[in-house]
């Protein structure tokens, strides 16, 4: 397993763990990052990553990104 931050772009990746606080990861949830979803790394900006997760683009900070298991 490895943080969503070091992610190669443009590859999908399966999300297999979603860490931090139980808000935090309520909110990730809102947004799409579930375990058993999938996620690709569009761009990196500023350290800001820009996703594509259940078919909707988002972007996140590197914060919550670490959060992110892929």
């Amino acid at each position: 397993m490895m943080p969503l931050v070091v992610a190669p772009v443009g590859q999908e990746h399966l999300i297999k763990r979603v860490g931090g606080s139980e808000e935090t990861r309520r909110h990730l949830e809102e947004l799409g990052f579930v375990p058993g979803g999938y996620v690709t790394v569009v761009n990196e900006i500023g350290g800001n990553l820009i996703v594509n997760v259940k078919e909707s683009r988002v972007a996140v900070d590197k914060q919550l990104a670490q959060k992110i298991m892929i």
